[in-house]
């Protein structure tokens, strides 16, 4: 696949076919992540992949289950009717689209600094490294015919899921990643559109 194909292709899918995904484009998927840029040249990132369904539901087994179109209604930060119909999409899929995935991929980065108090914003780069391998993540899995999404672990989900993998304290989950084949007809989420001429700028603001 082209290059900005892959790019362009790109969407969060949260409807799987039933279907695994070979060890091998695994492996080239996750071995992606190792290509981006490392804030401190060590790329040394861990990421865990989980196809076992039983191991993958003792990963999750923080995420709500039970979120409806009724929760993003109440939700009051949610104002434009394009955001608000993806959020209504995605909110009820949080636990669905990480268990029917063929696999949950789990980055993990080691906790440096505090990024929850940053002293300034260079305490920040780690965690901006490991976005950068989660986009590679995702990229290839789409170049390799493969959907992805990603959930932000909250609440609980962190530690219930770092219990579950003998993961240890000094790392950090940033997001979980479900991947797998899209399913016939799966939903994607409407992008409000972008004025490119309003929105990138050339020489000045």
């Amino acid at each position: 696949m082209d290059f900005y194909e892959v790019i362009n292709s790109r969407h969060s899918i949260r409807d799987f076919a039933d279907e695994s995904i070979p060890k091998d484009i695994l492996e080239r998927i996750v071995k992606a992540a190792y290509t981006a840029p490392a804030n401190d040249h060590f790329r040394d990132w861990n990421y865990i992949v989980v196809t076992d369904k039983e191991i993958m539901k003792s990963v999750i087994e923080g995420v709500p289950k039970n979120l409806t179109v009724k929760d993003v209604d109440a939700m009051t930060f949610i104002s434009d009717p394009i955001q608000k119909e993806s959020y209504q999409i995605a909110v009820p899929k949080q636990y669905r689209m990480l268990i029917d995935a063929a696999a949950i991929i789990i980055p993990l980065m080691k906790k440096k600094v505090d990024i929850m108090k940053p002293s300034c914003l260079s305490d920040l780069n780690c965690y901006a490294s490991i976005w950068c391998s989660i986009e590679n993540v995702w990229l290839a899995a789409v170049s390799e015919g493969y959907g992805c999404n990603v959930r932000i672990p909250l609440g609980n989900e962190e530690t219930v899921a770092k219990e579950a993998l003998n993961i240890p304290d000094e790392y950090l989950i940033p997001c979980f990643i479900g991947v797998g084949r899209p399913a016939e007809g799966a939903a994607l989420t409407k992008q409000i559109d972008v004025d490119y001429d309003a929105q990138i700028h050339w020489e000045r603001f």
